[in-house]
C-alpha cells in the first residue's frame, strides 16, 4: 500500500533512441522538480529516424517494456520519430503516455502570428507528415514547412555542438535554407536532440523567429497531467534519476553533462535490451 499522503512516489520513464531525450529530462527537472526519473536511450540502435515504421514500432514498444520493469507510473516518449511514427505503442499501456508532438504542435499553433510555421525532424517524423496534421487540424490557416535533419543526432552525439563549429554550422545552413525562404515565425525543433542545436539554429533564423523546444512543451503537459490527476510525489525522500542506456556506457557521462548541463559522474547502467 503506498502512503497517500506521499502522493504516487513512483518514477517517470523517458525514453529516446539516443541521448538526446536528456534535453527533456533537463525540462522536467526544471518544471517537475520533485520528481523521480528513470531514463532509457537505446544508445545501441540509434538513430531511429531512417528505420521502417514496423521497426520503430518495435523498439518503441521494447524501450516502453523496459521502463515498465522499472515500475514508472507515467511514460514519455522522448523521441520525436516514435511520438510520429508508432505513438500508437502508447494506447495500451497501463500507465499514462505523452509523445512530444501534440504538446508542441499546440504551442506552435498558439504562438504563431502569421501561421507560417517551420517544422525540422527526422526523415521518418517529417515524412510521417504528424507535425503538419496536427497543425493544420489547430490552425486551418497555417502554412507548414517541413525539411529533415538526418545529420543533426550524429552531430549532437558525437559533441560537436559548439556555435562557432564550422561542419555544424554549414549543415544547419544547408538544412534550413528553405524554412528561411518561406518566412516562419516559428519553428519547431522537432527532435529532442535539437535544442543542443538552438544556439545555432536561432542564430541563423534570426531573432523574430520563436524555436519550439519539444521537450519543453512535454515536461509542461505532464506536470500538469500528474496535478491534475493527483500523481505528483509528495514525499520527502531525496530525488534520484537514473540513466540506463542499451550500448556502451563509457561516453555517456561526457555527453549527458552537456546536454544536462551537469555532472551525473558513473551513475549509468547498461541494458540488454533485446530482452524485452
Amino acid at each position: 500500500m503506498r502512503d497517500l499522503r506521499e502522493g504516487d512516489v513512483r518514477p517517470i520513464g523517458v525514453f529516446d533512441s539516443g541521448l538526446g531525450g536528456l534535453t527533456m529530462v533537463r525540462e522536467f527537472v526544471k518544471y517537475l522538480p520533485g520528481e523521480n526519473i528513470v531514463y532509457f536511450g537505446d544508445t545501441g540502435r540509434v538513430p531511429y529516424g531512417s528505420r521502417s515504421p514496423e521497426t520503430i514500432a518495435q523498439y518503441a514498444r521494447q524501450d516502453e517494456s523496459f521502463l515498465l520493469s522499472q515500475d514508472v507510473k507515467m511514460i514519455i516518449a522522448a523521441c520525436g520519430t516514435v511520438s510520429s511514427v508508432a505513438s500508437h505503442t502508447g494506447a495500451g499501456l497501463p500507465v499514462p503516455f505523452i509523445e512530444v508532438v501534440s504538446p508542441a504542435a499546440r504551442a506552435a499553433a498558439k504562438l504563431s502570428k502569421t501561421g507560417r510555421i517551420g517544422v525540422i525532424g527526422t526523415s521518418a517524423t517529417i515524412s510521417s507528415g504528424s507535425y503538419a496534421r496536427q497543425l493544420q487540424a489547430l490552425r486551418p490557416d497555417a502554412c507548414v514547412v517541413s525539411n529533415d535533419c538526418p545529420l543533426f543526432v550524429p552531430l549532437v552525439e558525437a559533441g560537436w555542438i559548439d556555435k562557432d563549429d564550422p561542419v555544424t554550422v554549414e549543415t544547419a545552413r544547408r538544412y534550413l535554407a528553405p524554412i528561411l525562404e518561406a518566412k516562419v515565425d516559428t519553428l519547431i525543433l522537432g527532435c529532442t536532440h535539437y535544442p543542443v542545436l538552438s544556439g545555432i539554429i536561432g542564430e541563423i533564423m534570426g531573432e523574430d523567429v520563436t524555436l519550439i523546444n519539444t521537450g519543453e512543451m512535454a515536461a509542461r503537459a505532464a506536470a500538469a497531467y500528474l496535478e491534475f490527476h493527483g500523481m505528483l510525489n509528495r514525499s520527502e525522500d531525496e530525488r534520484r534519476c537514473r540513466y540506463y542506456v542499451s550500448d556502451r556506457t563509457e561516453s555517456f557521462s561526457k555527453v549527458a553533462a552537456i546536454l544536462l548541463g551537469r555532472q551525473i559522474g558513473d551513475r549509468v547502467e547498461r541494458v540488454d535490451i533485446s530482452k524485452y
